[in-house]
């Protein structure tokens, strides 16, 4: 049974509450005057820690100034301290007090799904396991899922397009044509065949990659000795792959599922690295920033962190910590109870832990670092725009296209690169439009991004968080067909200019919501979307300039001995452009007024002499 106690004055008399303050176990809230409560607290002697807030000396310039806005303080008395720390957490996610440590990601974390159809589907899932299938994770965040998903259709083409997109094919789509699908969509491999992908599949996420190279090997010999000699190629190139990613991507060892948590504070800014290790192979790591935890010791700040991540999700066997929490075994007993199976938290001494703890203690500082040198406006603006676009992850790398042309004529796109440090300008890319008819501002954005995309399946470039087309619903309908195509889960957001083309004033258009993103003219968000949204502008015109202004000034026809101003005139009327002569053969070119067929020759030479 619980019960509770309370205690409310005016001017909080902490003597009179102390004396009447019962010894057992529970929880107190501490309460200000316009009745919010600014932070909550769990005891296994409710009198002796409360009292300890009210002590002449030893407090932290924080608790400090909490104790002096106490109006009130509530108290909730368990049977147990278990109970109390398991009320503290609800009640400290249920009212978000200002005072406690927070973890503010607190959604669920996502999986890789293996479906169970005829041709299975490798795929992202988030949220409850009902689908059927064979679950792989947790994973640290999407953007790990999504790596591990590129690595393995690099290695084993099985699909990932989903059922609705897989059902009505009729012919096999880019992902076959660059060697990523098998198209059983459309009958092209066995369901034999694709079953070995998919066991390999899954004995490469059980982190069995031996005996997938094992299985390798054996067919890449049976295809030798059946001279099937391009067969046998493709399956080294497989194990070849597979080896320098079990030398590159992963740290493997002899241990099974567990979390590594490194806590590091450094200058009011608090970080707690998490890393999953699961079947002994690293799937990656997060870094987490609780909220209000500037004064905190990394054992603190453990104490606090661990039951808010762990309480309602899968809480592996074993925790790795870097600091001893001081309720270490209470959290045990917790943990324990609330998953069903024991539960062990150390700090490693000795062994492969000590390479875990090291690895992870080694990226916190890495993470607290980036934070502490990007504590500036440009982060303000990325967590700003986090939360107005509503992502699951704070987006780390922006890209903008934008198109540039004059009347059509040397069509430019650029894509423009921001991170948290700022503009990138080494991944700046401009792409010369060719083909297309001119001024088709779409066209040219499906170009552009299909050649950009499309060398970032191959394994080239870095993926975006967060996708901006300069545009309207026009250009962000043709970004979704390529991202379609190409099978990409990316988020897009399209930025169309308002009618009088001034800033504060643009229409954003954000996949997968419907209607209009609302952002005020001073919200932080809009200004970072203006700034990347500019510099593509620019960057497009400046490339656009640059090639207009080349051609101009220089045209191959200009160096060829008899060729005057009316003779390229003529030729490029005829032809109706440069691209048509380049196009043209010998006696196509003679056929022109003017032109002999010796200074044919010499014109088709210009441009196909390295042929």
């Amino acid at each position: 049974m619980v019960e509770d106690e309370l205690s409310a004055s005016i001017e909080f008399d902490s003597s009179a509450f102390l004396k009447t303050l019962t010894s057992r176990p529970g929880v107190y809230r501490m309460i200000d005057s316009s009745d919010t409560v600014i932070y909550v607290g769990k005891a296994k002697n409710l009198k002796k820690r409360v009292s300890s807030y009210f002590r002449k000396t030893g407090l932290t310039s924080k608790t400090r100034v909490m104790v002096a806005q106490i109006a009130t303080i509530e108290t909730t008395v368990t049977h147990t301290e278990n109970e109390a720390l398991i009320l503290e957490n609800n009640l400290i996610k249920e009212l978000m007090p200002r005072y406690n440590i927070l973890l503010r990601d607190d959604k669920t974390y996502p999986y890789l799904l293996i479906s169970a159809d005829k041709f299975p589907r490798l795929s992202l899932h988030r949220g409850t396991k009902r689908k059927k299938g064979k679950y792989f994770g947790p994973y640290p965040s999407a953007g790990a899922v999504r790596e591990s998903l590129a690595l393995l259709q690099k290695l084993f083409p099985v699909r990932q397009c989903d059922n609705t997109y897989y059902q009505n094919r009729s012919r096999p789509c880019l992902q076959h044509q660059i060697k990523r699908c098998t198209a059983p969509c459309v009958g092209l491999v066995s369901e034999e065949e694709y079953k070995k992908d998919i066991q390999h599949t899954i004995l490469f996420l059980e982190g069995k990659n031996q005996q997938v190279m094992e299985d390798l090997s054996q067919q890449m010999e049976v295809a030798s000795n059946e001279l099937d000699f391009e067969q046998a190629a493709i399956i080294r190139d497989k194990i070849i792959s597979l080896r320098r990613i079990q030398e590159k991507q992963y740290v493997s060892s002899e241990q099974g599922d567990l979390d590594v948590l490194a806590a590091k504070v450094t200058d009011g800014i608090a970080v707690v690295e998490v890393c999953f290790i699961r079947g002994g192979r690293s799937l990656g790591n997060k870094s987490y920033f609780p909220k209000g935890s500037s004064d905190s010791s990394p054992e603190e700040l453990l104490s606090a962190f661990i039951p808010q991540y762990y309480l309602g999700k899968d809480i592996p066997a074993e925790i790795l910590v870097s600091h001893k929490p001081e309720d270490m075994d209470l959290l045990e007993n917790v943990l324990k109870s609330e998953s069903q199976h024991r539960v062990i938290l150390r700090c490693p001494q000795r062994g492969t832990s000590v390479r875990w703890m090291k690895m992870a203690m080694t990226n916190a500082e890495i993470s607290l670092n980036q934070r502490l040198s990007s504590r500036s406006n440009l982060l303000q603006r990325f967590e700003t725009l986090q939360e107005a676009l509503e992502l699951d992850e704070m987006p780390k790398r922006l890209e903008c296209f934008d198109i540039s042309h004059t009347s059509g004529e040397r069509t430019v796109a650029s894509c423009v690169v921001f991170g948290l440090e700022g503009a990138i300008k080494s991944d700046y890319r401009k792409f010369n439009i060719e083909g297309i008819t001119p001024g088709d501002d779409y066209a040219a954005m499906n170009q552009a991004l299909t050649r950009r995309f499309t060398r970032l399946k191959k394994g080239e470039g870095k993926r975006p968080d967060l996708l901006l087309i300069d545009g309207g619903k026009g250009q962000l309908t043709e970004a979704k067909a390529v991202m379609a195509e190409l099978q990409l889960d990316i988020d897009m957001l399209g930025i169309a200019k308002g009618p009088e083309r001034r800033a504060g004033e643009e229409t954003l258009f954000l996949v997968g919501r419907d209607g209009e993103v609302d952002l005020a003219a001073d919200s932080p968000a809009l200004h970072l979307l203006q700034q990347v949204r500019d510099e593509a502008h620019r960057f497009a015109i400046t490339g656009h300039r640059q090639r207009r202004a080349k051609a101009r000034r220089t045209s191959p026809l200009e160096g060829i001995d008899g060729m005057g101003p009316k003779r390229r005139q003529k030729l490029l009327q005829q032809f109706g452009g440069l691209q048509e002569v380049k196009r043209a053969g010998v006696e196509d070119l003679a056929r022109v007024d003017g032109i002999s067929k010796a200074l044919a020759q010499k014109i088709y030479d210009v441009f196909h002499a390295e042929k």
